[in-house]
């Protein structure tokens, strides 16, 4: 046997001396023993097990009793109307499914003589409670709560009462907060009502009612003092 054959007895066919088929810096191991094949399969389930859970988490809206169960939920959150894109997109089904299933629920409603009125106003739909069953809910409210209005409703109101008619959304923006559940409580108490619907944005129309006027011992608007010195900026509403 020559020196050649000796270097390849000792070093094998390939002539790397000492090196395992498993070396640790070879391609495909790692350091420590791990595959990294291994361990990104293991977080690629990680991952499928979490779509799986989302997937689960949203039932099938195949059947309309399923869809209109979704759009009550929807609609029960909501403070102000809205409209069937905005609706088809949170149960994502198609606008046209969507916007006829809304016209059926309504019409089941009204013919049942539900206490839930579901109609579209201005800008979208929204549930309201029917009119023949208003008393209740008046009575409910009202009853104890006669309390003096505070300075954020007396405020709204202003805005309402020099500007009318007017949205919420223009109201807000004056006030600088919030103002549905103010809104709430000045239709509650007859003080302001619903005008239609504004044709530019669709928004709801306020306006003061007759029991304003009363309160405020006036025959018309046009008695109402001038308002500067008490909301110097609701004027800033003629610009948004």
């Amino acid at each position: 046997m020559d020196a050649e054959d000796d270097a390849t007895a000792e070093n094998g066919p390939h002539g790397h001396a000492g090196r395992s088929e498993r070396d640790p810096g070879a391609p495909g191991t790692t350091d420590d023993g791990d595959d990294p094949e291994a361990a990104q399969g293991e977080e690629s389930g990680d991952t499928s097990l979490v779509a799986v859970a989302a997937d689960r988490a949203l039932p099938d809206l195949t059947s309309y009793d399923a869809l209109v169960s979704a759009l009550e939920a929807l609609l029960l959150v909501v403070d102000t109307p809205v409209d069937e894109e905005v609706l088809a997109g949170a149960v994502d089904q198609p606008v046209d499914r969507v916007t006829e299933t809304l016209r059926s629920m309504a019409g089941d409603y009204a013919d049942r003589a539900s206490g839930i009125d579901l109609r579209r106003v201005g800008e979208g739909w929204r549930f309201y409670t029917r009119d023949t069953y208003a008393p209740f809910v008046e009575k409910m409210l009202l009853d104890g709560q006669r309390s003096k209005l505070t300075r954020a409703a007396l405020e709204t109101l202003a805005v309402i009462a020099y500007r009318q008619p007017v949205t919420r959304s223009r109201v807000a923006a004056v006030r600088g907060v919030n103002v549905d559940g103010v809104i709430r409580t000045l239709v509650a108490r007859g003080l302001i009502e619903e005008s239609g619907a504004d044709p530019e944005t669709g928004g709801t129309l306020y306006v003061t009612t007759e029991l304003f006027l009363e309160r405020l011992g006036l025959s018309s608007l046009n008695d109402l003092p001038p308002i500067a010195p008490l909301l110097p900026e609701v004027d800033s509403i003629d610009e948004i």
